[in-house]
C-alpha cells in the first residue's frame, strides 16, 4: 500500500524528478528490499558470471552509481549502473523523460547525463559483495574519437565492476548508432577488448544493440560478435518507433521503452539467437513487465533478462514478483533450470 501511494504521488509530479526521488527513496529505506531470491530452477550462469536469479537491473535507472547498497536488496540478480562518459556532461536540455501511462511506456532522451567516469569509479570501488554488478560505457557527445571513449571508461572503471556493456545503440546521441555498422563496430570491440585485456582481472564485456535493425545489420552484427570474442549481446535498447502509441507524448523525440517494445525487441532476440546459435549468449531486454514477459523471452533465447520502465508502473515490489514467477512457470513446465528453457520457443518469434 505504501508504494503505490508512493507509485501515485510521484506520477503526479516531473518524471525527472520523481526519478530522483525514486533513487532517495531507496537509500532512505522507503522501497521494499526482500534481499536475495534464488532458487536451484533460477540459479544461472552467463558469460562466466553467477547469477543467483536471471533477472537484472537495465542500465540507466541508477546512471551515478548513488543506490548500489539497496538495490543490491530489492531481489535483482544482478544490476547495471551507468551509462558512463569519460568526462561528465550535463546531457540534453530538459523536459528530456515523459510517461506514457495509456501505453505502459516511457520515452527518455537524456543524452548520457552522468557525473564522469572516475566520480562512477569511485563508488563503485566502494561497494560491498552481492549481486554481480556491470556498468554500461558511453561516449561524449563532444567527443572526438566516441569509439576510444569507451575503452577509456572501461580503463576506468574496469577494475571495480564485474561486467561492461558497450552501448551504441542510443538514440539520445547524434550518430552514435552509426557505430553498429560492422567495420566500425569491429574496430571499436577490438579497441575495449583490448583495453579489457590489459586489465588484471578479466571482465565480460558485451554489446547492447537497437532494435530497429533489419535482418542484414543483425546478420552483420552477430557476426562481429563471433570474430570478437564478445561475451554477450544485450538485446535491445530503446526504440524510435512510434506505431500504435495513444498517450499524448507519443510525439516526443527520444527512445521508446517499456510495453508497446515488447514484441518488437523480441523478435530480435529471437533472430539474433538463431543466428548465433548458441555461439554468443543474450541478454533479453524490451517491455518486460511480468514473469510471463521474462520467460518468453528467455524461451526466445535470453539466457538472462533485464528491466527499468516496468518499474515506473510497478514499483520495485515487481522485481520479486517476477522472479518467483519465473521459477513457478519453470517448474510448471518441468525445467530444472533456466539454461534448460532458453530458446525453446524461438520460433515462435521468427
Amino acid at each position: 500500500m505504501i508504494e503505490k501511494l508512493g507509485l501515485w504521488a510521484m506520477h503526479r509530479i516531473d518524471p525527472e524528478q520523481g526519478h530522483g526521488l525514486a533513487l532517495k527513496a531507496l537509500n532512505a529505506g522507503l522501497v521494499p528490499l526482500p534481499g536475495p531470491i534464488t532458487s536451484a530452477r533460477l540459479r544461472t550462469q552467463v558469460a562466466g558470471l553467477d547469477l543467483p536469479n536471471p533477472v537484472g537491473l537495465a542500465a540507466g535507472f541508477d546512471k551515478n552509481a548513488v543506490a548500489l547498497a539497496p538495490l543490491a536488496r530489492t531481489g535483482f540478480g544482478c544490476v547495471e549502473v551507468g551509462a558512463a562518459t569519460p568526462r561528465p556532461q550535463p546531457g540534453n536540455p530538459r523536459p528530456r523523460l515523459f510517461r506514457l501511462s495509456e501505453d505502459r511506456a516511457v520515452i527518455n532522451r537524456f543524452g548520457f547525463n552522468n557525473e564522469g567516469a572516475e566520480a562512477i569509479a569511485a563508488r563503485l570501488s566502494r561497494r560491498r559483495a552481492g549481486p554481480v554488478v556491470g556498468l554500461n560505457l558511453g561516449a561524449n557527445k563532444d567527443s572526438a574519437d566516441r569509439a576510444a571513449d569507451f575503452a577509456s571508461v572501461l580503463g576506468t572503471c574496469g577494475p571495480v565492476v564485474d561486467f561492461a556493456t558497450v552501448n551504441v545503440s542510443s538514440p539520445n546521441t547524434e550518430k552514435l548508432r552509426d557505430l553498429q555498422g560492422a567495420e566500425a563496430l569491429l574496430g571499436l570491440l577490438r579497441g575495449v577488448i583490448a583495453r579489457r585485456d590489459a586489465l588484471e582481472r578479466r571482465i565480460p564485456v558485451f554489446l547492447k544493440i537497437a532494435p530497429d535493425l533489419n535482418d542484414q545489420e543483425l546478420s552483420d552484427i552477430a557476426g562481429v560478435a563471433v570474430e570478437c570474442g564478445l561475451d554477450a549481446v544485450i538485446a535491445t535498447n530503446t526504440t524510435l518507433d512510434r506505431e500504435g502509441l495513444k498517450s499524448a507524448h507519443r510525439g516526443e523525440a527520444g527512445g521508446l521503452s517499456g510495453a508497446p517494445l515488447f514484441e518488437k525487441s523480441t523478435r530480435v532476440l529471437a533472430r539474433l539467437s538463431q543466428l548465433l546459435n548458441r555461439r554468443v549468449p543474450l541478454i533479453g531486454v524490451g517491455g518486460i513487465a511480468s514473469a510471463e514477459d521474462a520467460y518468453a523471452k528467455i524461451r526466445a533465447g535470453a539466457s538472462a533478462v533485464q528491466l527499468y520502465s516496468a518499474l515506473v508502473y510497478g514499483g520495485m515490489s515487481l522485481v520479486p514478483r517476477i522472479a518467483h514467477g519465473l521459477d513457478a512457470l519453470l517448474e510448471r513446465d518441468s525445467f530444472a533450470r533456466v539454461s534448460d528453457a532458453v530458446g525453446t520457443g524461438r520460433d515462435e518469434w521468427l
